[in-house]
């Protein structure tokens, strides 16, 4: 584990100390008949929530590595639309004198 990593759940570990201080702050106003606490009650669990899925996703990132590069990252149904497009661009640079396209087809400059 690396020095990110501990940063990582130090952080969840500050954040799940304020989510219970504040829930346990606003159940004890709401006890003694502060009846807008009672909204925070609530809220504070899930803001503590919110904090470990953040926490998860930190640890877990979803990497551009992990697919190929042949790969697009486009819904399926995009897919016919992406190949007419780069098609409709080697034509237009074609039509211009334009030799030399990228892979995705865009022109260069």
């Amino acid at each position: 584990m690396g020095r990110k990593d501990w940063r990582t759940h130090l952080g969840l570990l500050v954040a799940l100390v304020c989510c219970s201080a504040g829930f346990w702050v606003e159940l004890v106003r709401g006890e003694h008949g502060d009846h807008l606490s009672w909204a925070y009650v609530f809220e504070w669990p899930l803001l503590g929530i919110t904090a470990i899925y953040m926490w998860w996703r930190f640890l877990h990132p979803k990497t551009p590595e992990s697919t190929s590069k042949k790969e697009t990252l486009l819904a399926p149904e995009f897919n016919g639309m992406l190949q007419a497009w780069q098609e409709h661009q080697r034509e237009l640079a074609e039509s211009q004198g334009v030799h030399s396209t990228s892979e995705d087809g865009s022109t260069p400059g």
